[in-house]
């Protein structure tokens, strides 16, 4: 079962990230754009940007580790279980919901392996 300290490492790999706070609490972000953040509400919980259409197919999937709240209707983020995600799923995402905040010149240095 991934942790925060899980994410903040994976997202360490990647150019200028740095740990901050969002909305008082942990978050990560590059450029100063918060690109996930761990949610103390009551539904708990990672916030991960991504795309619209794939917050759609993760929502459709019926996997239990992807939610959301009508706070996240019609926003670019996925809301994670940390306790049911796949670590390598986890990865991937993180590394995506990076590539939506990052400015275009820092994406390029980031090739997609």
């Amino acid at each position: 079962m991934p942790t925060w300290d899980d994410v903040v490492d994976t997202a360490k790999r990647l150019p200028e990230v740095e740990e901050s706070t969002w909305f008082r609490t942990p978050s990560l972000k590059v450029a100063g754009k918060g690109f996930a953040r761990l949610r103390t509400e009551a539904e708990g919980g990672l916030v991960l940007m991504c795309d619209l259409d794939e917050k759609a197919a993760l929502l459709a999937s019926g996997d239990p580790a992807f939610y959301t709240t009508p706070h996240y209707d019609g926003h670019g983020s996925i809301l994670v279980d940390l306790e049911k995600v796949d670590p390598g799923q986890l990865a991937e995402m993180i590394e995506e919901a990076w590539r939506i905040k990052a400015p275009a010149k820092l994406r390029k240095t980031r090739t997609r392996e």
